[in-house]
């Protein structure tokens, strides 16, 4: 194909077990592309959940070497990102991102000519979601001309009433995202090929699907008994409220429907590639970056553990060399995809090469033996729980530490920073319910070394602490659960 397009689709908090191949019923379009491409069912992220995840997948290193994860939320220059490794090479390199991490406040747009925010009808640094988080009138008055003049105040009032009046409340930015890309596919006037990158935030809770997409998840006439459920993950780790099994059961019939709308909207997408001439020419990449409990191990959300309800995440490649296979046995990480993609375009890069530490798609040879996953700072804090709710749980403090988890196809062995051990046989206890540590420490030994091994392996990152955020950002990232 010499130097095709790529599109890289990012359904962020998409786990596998509700994707295709496993539950096809959920996402059509995407098993019919899976169906013309190569759909790969063992793949894992490195980090379970997205400000590190992305990183990696845009820089093709763990987060213990990229460095931006809970206490470091930054992507530092040190390393050279896809987007501006196919950028050196002459391609057009476009964004859009749903997700507030992924922005250039974090680090993530570099090399990017350009990046769009839904959230914004004009583009701007200045972020006013205090103005939509506001409750009361007076509230809202408050937060905008508290920020309005930061920037270009008539930028500010456009963005402030397009964000409270006009975003639709049952779409997490899906359409708008379609839309801008469909506009500039028809608009570029450029023989250039393109790298495009959207991170579609639909499945992340807060969960509010269309009702068509929901119904079909849930028991008739229980749409609106779902929607009224609360759904703020950190106040339910601090025990502030509880949920019930069939209250977790109507959760996962929304998670489900947004999975559902999100598909028609990458079938949008697809079909727009095809209107401007470019769908023969264009490898389509659709992945998740992380996963989600939704009561699985006792958690709302994705923070405190890296269990595969986390880590294991849909990957499906089109086009290219991606003919119809799947893959079902072969371990990848989705920081494969990084070396995967420079194969893909042809692309040198030796800088972004030499510091790659995935393995491509395109690549013979042995397969992976193990994945391995990293959450290398609780986030948010237990100081950050503290700040918001007051008084936490003691309970609270046990996730007050780090964890590396090692991954083969047989067991799964999980170390936190507290001198904790957790070993799995998820071959035949695939839900991680029954942990051996103790009845098979051989094997949790074995892993515990290899483990090791690979952390010496290479340097890991210095990072100079916290980033500072405006609290504009910081609202949002606590209306995702995230602070």
């Amino acid at each position: 194909m010499g130097h095709p397009n790529i599109a890289v689709v990012v359904m962020d908090t998409a786990r596998a077990a509700d994707t295709v191949p496993a539950d096809p019923a959920v996402m059509p379009t995407l098993a019919e592309l899976a169906a013309g491409g190569t759909a790969y069912t063992n793949v894992f992220t490195s980090a379970p959940w997205t400000l590190p995840s992305h990183a990696s997948l845009f820089t093709g290193t763990y987060a213990s070497r990229h460095g931006a994860h809970g206490g470091h939320t930054y992507l530092d220059e040190g390393f050279v990102t896809l987007a501006e490794a196919l950028a050196s090479e002459g391609y057009e390199t476009v964004g859009v991102s749903n997700n507030t991490w992924i922005t250039e406040e974090f680090g993530f747009t570099r090399g990017f000519e350009r990046f769009e925010k839904t959230w914004q009808l004009v583009q701007s640094e200045t972020d006013l979601g205090g103005v939509t988080r506001a409750k009361h009138a007076s509230g809202k008055v408050n937060a905008f001309v508290s920020q309005a003049l930061s920037g270009n105040p008539l930028v500010n009032g456009l963005n402030a009433v397009y964000d409270q009046f006009f975003r639709a409340s049952d779409d997490d930015g899906a359409a708008r995202t379609t839309a801008w890309l469909a506009d500039w596919l028809t608009e570029r006037e450029t023989d250039r090929p393109f790298f495009c990158f959207a991170n579609c935030i639909e499945p992340h809770i807060q969960y509010r699907p269309p009702r068509e997409y929901a119904e079909p998840f849930l028991p008739d006439g229980a749409y609106e008994e779902a929607m009224a459920i609360r759904q703020e993950p950190r106040a339910y780790d601090v025990g502030e409220y509880d949920l019930s099994d069939e209250e977790f059961s109507l959760l996962e019939g929304l998670y489900r429907g947004e999975l559902a709308y999100l598909d028609a909207k990458i079938g949008e997408f697809r079909d727009a590639l095809k209107a401007a001439g470019e769908w023969e020419d264009t490898v389509l990449v659709v992945c998740g970056d992380h996963g989600e409990n939704v009561g699985d191990h006792g958690f709302l959300g994705h923070q405190y553990n890296v269990y595969d309800t986390l880590l294991h995440v849909p990957l499906m490649i089109h086009g290219g060399a991606f003919e119809p296979a799947t893959g079902e046995d072969e371990l990848v990480q989705l920081l494969d995809l990084f070396p995967t993609l420079l194969d893909l375009a042809e692309v040198d890069a030796p800088n972004a090469r030499d510091q790659a530490q995935g393995r491509s798609l395109l690549t013979d040879g042995p397969a992976r033996e193990s994945v391995i996953a990293e959450y290398v700072s609780p986030q948010p804090s237990m100081e950050q729980l503290e700040e918001r709710f007051g008084e936490v749980p003691g309970y609270m403090y046990e996730y007050d530490r780090s964890l590396r988890a090692i991954r083969t196809g047989e067991y799964k062995y999980i170390r936190g920073s507290d001198g904790s051990e957790e070993l799995y046989d998820v071959e035949q206890d695939p839900q991680e319910r029954f942990d051996l540590a103790t009845t098979e420490p051989d094997i949790a030994a074995e892993l515990a070394a290899e483990l090791e091994g690979w952390l010496d392996s290479f340097e890991e990152a210095e990072t100079d602490g916290e980033v500072e955020m405006t609290d504009a950002t910081k609202g949002r990232l606590r209306d995702l659960g995230y602070l």
